[in-house]
């Protein structure tokens, strides 16, 4: 373990309340889909649809930037979160620190003991990867509600997977620097217009269709496609 794991882990255990109150708290948080991917998902649909208070000739030109970031984010959460998985397999493997004997004693006796857990690397957290993908491009869609939104991300969805030993910090740091990394690097006005023309065309054309779409893109994103994988561990398994 490194020096910056070691000194955030043990300050966060001076400062922890590992009272079974709050730590049933923190596992409802870190177990349910509402207070992390949804709150983002629907700050998505509010700047997609977000009309700046003073319209003028410019504000269809503001508008049409607001959701190519908005089809930006998107993609951008996508990529990292494909990317997360694709470094978690590929890198040393990293034991989650809630299964290290050795570092039991910091972490609350939590219900998040799911078998791919102990499986799965715990080096980069794709959770922040996603969302913090996701928060960066509300961010350079509306500053005020981006860094709520990156706030959001920190402290909903980062600090309570290592307050229960889900992921060690620089887990969480390292995932949160690739999303915002990845986003900042899609935004680029070259990538970003290249990428949303087709959707922002498509959404023009067939809005119905598009809507439809996009609720169950927002579902899937909300709960990171888990629908989607249990169906498609049920069809490898039966196959």
């Amino acid at each position: 373990m490194n020096v910056i794991d070691t000194w955030a882990i043990a300050s966060l255990n001076k400062l922890a309340i590992h009272s079974q109150g709050f730590t049933h708290v923190v596992e409802a948080v870190v177990n349910a889909y509402l207070p992390k991917g949804v709150v983002l998902v629907a700050l998505l649909w509010w700047v997609w649809f977000r009309r700046e208070r003073a319209e003028g000739p410019d504000d269809e030109a503001v508008r049409r930037r607001q959701r190519e970031l908005v089809v930006i984010a998107i993609v951008s959460g996508l990529i990292a979160l494909a990317a997360g998985r694709l470094l978690a397999h590929y890198l040393p493997f990293r034991l989650r620190p809630m299964y290290e004997p050795a570092l039991r004693a910091f972490f609350p006796e939590a219900n998040v003991d799911e078998p791919v857990l102990r499986t799965w690397s715990s080096f980069p957290s794709d959770h922040a990867m996603l969302w913090c993908a996701v928060a960066m491009g509300i961010f350079l869609a509306s500053r005020p509600v981006g860094i709520y939104a990156l706030l959001h991300a920190v402290v909903l969805i980062g600090l309570p997977r290592i307050y229960l030993g889900v992921h060690y910090p620089t887990d969480v740091l390292a995932g949160a620097a690739l999303g915002i990394g990845i986003t900042y690097v899609m935004s680029a006005r070259a990538i970003r217009t290249r990428i949303a023309a087709p959707m922002l065309a498509f959404a023009q054309r067939y809005p119905g269709l598009f809507c439809g779409a996009a609720f169950v893109l927002s579902f899937e994103l909300a709960t990171q496609f888990q629908e989607l994988r249990v169906l498609a561990h049920g069809l490898i398994h039966g196959m």
